[in-house]
């Protein structure tokens, strides 16, 4: 589906033909200084209530500059960046965006804003299902107005998305670009994202190279962008190293604490696996499940199963057991963000930009060679035959 035409942003000129009044007194009544105590009010409510309704938001800092840029841009978090158990997790992509940014000489500002559904309903009516968490209380639109305008453009983070207001942001002709792949229904968006669909696929291929036929995908209960890659790439690589996918090994994680040293035994000892690729969580709860399961003994990672994550542990630290993994190449893609942004801001007619970046891949001590005793067992089970070769019913 073509995306709709974008609207532009709304002008002072705008709003003065909508009120029937001059630009002067529009820019009078926007400015608020002591000149605007001259209008009248019933004109002023009229200005500010059309300038409301149109999504014009006064760029003051732009006022005192030819050409109307800024040369600031704008940082937006969809929820907040700096907790305890996110601190690691998030340090590298704000590090790259402000780094970035003083290299093409822009100054940064962070937007926080909080709203309420109420706000965002006056965007668009919320999206069934979408960004349902507290931590999604934050609104690009509090009070029905664009607050990113004062910067030239913004860059945009986070995993509870309002994808309503991503839509708002098109049609107002706003620029933007997320870290990370986003995606709605009636536009395209640029974005900048790791490229989870050939890390995960490589993560695959590795270990089938190491003999693994019978590999357990553990994915997020929530059906983003991000896990949705992370299937495409687990499937690819099976069908790139010949193995039939088997649906039933394609589980999903709802909770962490349901990664149990029970769980991973009934899984090799009733569906044969001999590996595991597990979608880490936004908090700490992954890293602590899997140090629960080590610290057993009772399942030896790799000697007994071979286990991989499918990207960061968001509090990794070095202390913490080397798991094998796929790392994100965090201040990359925020800094390359950047630069997409900015150019963007000097194109006259911007089209939507969607890169990916490479991940690197961090062997760590997690994955080796199938097990002797259970290399013919895998091979028997993928291909539906018993002990004696005969097809098992």
């Amino acid at each position: 589906m073509a995306p709709p035409e974008r609207r532009r942003r709304s002008t002072q000129r705008d709003i003065a033909q909508r009120t029937g009044v001059s630009q002067t007194t529009v820019s009078l009544v926007i400015s608020g200084g002591a000149a605007s105590t001259q209008i009248a009010e019933s004109t002023r409510r009229a200005v500010l209530a059309a300038a409301d309704e149109m999504g014009y938001t006064a760029n003051v800092a732009a006022r005192s500059l030819k050409g109307g840029r800024n040369r600031l841009l704008g940082l937006y978090t969809f929820e907040s960046v700096f907790p305890t158990d996110q601190r690691d997790f998030y340090y590298p992509f704000l590090l790259g965006v402000e780094e970035e940014a003083a290299r093409q000489g822009y100054d940064l500002l962070l937007f926080s804003s909080t709203g309420t559904d109420r706000d965002a309903a006056r965007v668009s009516p919320r999206e069934p299902g979408a960004s349902g968490t507290p931590a999604a209380e934050r609104s690009i639109y509090v009070g029905g107005s664009n607050r990113l305008k004062i910067a030239d453009g913004c860059v945009l983070l986070g995993r509870n998305v309002r994808r309503e207001e991503l839509s708002a942001l098109v049609r107002e002709d706003f620029p933007f670009v997320f870290v990370g792949r986003r995606e709605v229904d009636d536009a395209e968006l640029s974005y900048v994202a790791a490229d989870y669909v050939a890390a995960t696929g490589a993560l695959v291929a590795e270990l089938a190279r190491l003999g693994h036929r019978r590999i357990l995908y553990l994915r997020a209960l929530e059906d983003s962008e991000p896990t949705r890659d992370r299937e495409e790439g687990y499937r690819r690589g099976l069908a790139e190293a010949g193995i039939v996918p088997d649906e039933a090994l394609i589980r999903t994680l709802a909770d962490p604490a349901d990664l149990s040293i029970e769980r991973v035994e009934e899984w090799i000892g009733g569906l044969g696996i001999t590996a595991l690729l597990v979608e880490p969580t936004e908090d700490d709860r992954l890293t602590e499940a899997l140090a629960t399961m080590a610290g057993t003994r009772r399942v030896r990672f790799p000697a007994d199963c071979s286990l991989a994550l499918l990207g960061d542990p968001p509090c990794w630290t070095p202390e913490l057991r080397d798991w094998t993994r796929f790392s994100l190449p965090r201040a990359q893609m925020a800094g390359q963000a950047v630069r997409v942004l900015i150019e963007l801001l000097d194109q006259e007619s911007p089209e939507p930009r969607q890169l990916t970046v490479p991940c690197a891949y961090v062997p760590g001590d997690s994955i080796g060679p199938v097990p002797e005793s259970r290399a013919d067992a895998g091979a028997r089970q993928e291909s539906g035959t018993g002990s004696d070769g005969r097809p098992v019913t």
